[in-house]
């Protein structure tokens, strides 16, 4: 999509539900984006939503690799 907002979010989670296996529950990880987080949003009953905090680099492991980064690779040869 060429945008985001509620109407797109809502849309991918029309989609992602449509995929879902019947029974079985789809577990999002959202990040704290305005449009993930409205009230318009119409999550279907297959689907739960877990909210990430709004800052937590420890639960992030792309983090780690700039963490080893900095430490080894790129430390001051800029």
């Amino acid at each position: 999509m060429p945008y985001v907002g509620v109407e797109a979010m809502n849309r991918h989670l029309v989609e992602i539900g449509a995929t879902v296996s019947p029974g079985a529950i789809a577990l999002l990880i959202i990040d704290c984006a305005g449009w993930r987080r409205s009230n318009q949003l119409v999550v279907p009953d297959n689907i739960v939503l877990l909210k990430w905090p709004s800052y937590a680099p420890e639960l992030n492991p792309t983090e780690n690799i700039w963490q080893y980064l900095r430490a080894n690779a790129s430390a001051n040869s800029v």
